[in-house]
């Protein structure tokens, strides 16, 4: 069974406090410590069953990259025991392990050995690998000349070339292209459905929610939150912007199960928000492209210089579908008193596909909630679209087409 099991672990390194005091402590036969432990992971316990698929997200020094490293064997860890099953396939820094000097063919046969396959098996999927890459005769030039993108074309491809029990992969895939991202998305989707365990270290949400069905959030070396992808991310989003007198609030249990998260300095609240037809009803399903308006109350409790109202659909899986703001519309507020409120509409279509839609609404300054974040509230507003009267189609959006024909 391809299940990670994770008990205790945690890295520390050795920090000492002159350039002599490394060979003093390693040649001293004292006890005395000349050294102090810098603690990178501490104490962190999770596992990821068999099929599952886990995103792991933090800021940069969190710890991410070194935790990847002690699951696949290439940092020991100081404290704690790792159990992993089955064959194990790892992307984790950028052409690890190729050789400057060798050709893309011949570092992928090396590659393949360490991988556990054969060289026979190497030699007989080696087409297959050159395909799927797509670097054409650069796989018979010394990789020294390859690009950052050509690397990771060939990393993928090898470490992908047999289907694994547990896959895990590293940021390495953000230095691609669009194109091969979307190739390489579509090859690990289509490994999670055939049963592959799969660990994602990424800051694209678009990606972990996509592709994951739980969620890390690493702060510190520790488990901040876990949970759903969703609400570890609108987590994460919260917490990105967390400055001195803010407040980040989570575990609010909405209706349809789903947790909603809450931030900012409180400086300006939101008082009402729905989401209302032409004739004044606030709504919970909507047709496909039915005329909404978006109402937005908002009221100062501090005087403020400036403020920005935005929102943001989202579909079921918390991906954004459209997101716009006053700033962006050129309509910011300016000098508001304290005890003033705000009345905004935003009118739209509803040009959206069948399912379930979430809007989350911020408070801020600026272009964006990281400078400045009065409020944000995720799934502000919750509705269902449902199809009445249009024709029949997939995805998340209705953009019916003007067909032409000749005969």
């Amino acid at each position: 069974m391809a299940k990670i099991v994770i008990r205790g672990l945690g890295k520390a390194y050795k920090q000492y406090g002159s350039r002599w005091g490394r060979l003093i402590d390693w040649i001293s036969l004292g006890g005395v410590k000349r050294y102090q432990l810098k603690w990178v992971i501490e104490n962190l316990s999770f596992t990821v069953e068999a099929g599952d698929a886990l995103g792991i997200i933090g800021i940069n020094g969190a710890g991410k990259s070194t935790l990847l490293k002690m699951i696949v064997g290439t940092v020991q860890p100081t404290t704690g025991s790792i159990e992993i099953g089955g064959k194990v396939a790892a992307l984790l820094e950028l052409g690890m392990g190729f050789h400057p000097d060798f050709t893309g063919r011949q570092n992928a046969l090396m590659a393949g050995q360490l991988l556990g396959i054969s060289t026979e098996e190497m030699v007989r999927l080696m087409p297959e690998i050159e395909s799927f890459a797509e670097i054409g005769d650069y796989i018979d030039k010394p990789v020294r000349i390859y690009s950052s993108g050509m690397q990771m074309r060939l990393a993928f491809s090898v470490a992908t070339a047999h289907r694994p029990d547990v896959l895990i992969i590293d940021e390495a895939l953000s230095v691609g292209d669009a194109y091969f991202q979307h190739k390489s998305f579509d090859r690990i989707r289509h490994f999670r459905d055939e049963g592959t365990t799969l660990l994602i270290v990424s800051h694209d949400k678009s990606a972990i929610q996509s592709i994951c069905n739980k969620a890390i959030l690493l702060n510190a070396g520790k488990i901040q939150i876990e949970g759903k992808p969703e609400e570890v991310m609108d987590f994460y989003n919260a917490m990105l912007s967390d400055r001195e007198n803010e407040s980040i609030q989570q575990g609010v249990a909405l209706s349809n199960g789903s947790v909603q998260t809450r931030s900012g300095t409180g400086e300006v609240q939101i008082q009402n928000v729905g989401l209302f037809n032409s004739g004044e009803k606030q709504l919970e399903v909507v047709r496909v492209g039915e005329s909404v308006a978006l109402k937005v109350s908002a009221l100062c409790k501090q005087p403020i210089s400036e403020l920005v109202i935005g929102y943001v659909i989202k579909d079921r899986l918390g991906q954004a579908i459209f997101g716009t703001n006053t700033f962006h519309c050129k309509q910011a507020l300016k000098a508001l008193a304290a005890g003033q409120t705000v009345d905004y509409s935003f009118q739209f279509d509803a040009n959206l596909g069948p399912g379930s839609y979430s809007i989350a609404v911020a408070l801020h300054t600026e272009d964006n909630h990281i400078g400045k974040n009065y409020e944000w509230v995720d799934r502000a507003v919750v509705f269902n679209v449902i199809n009445i009267g249009k024709d029949e189609f997939v995805g998340t959006n209705w953009l019916p087409p003007r067909i032409q024909k000749s005969l």
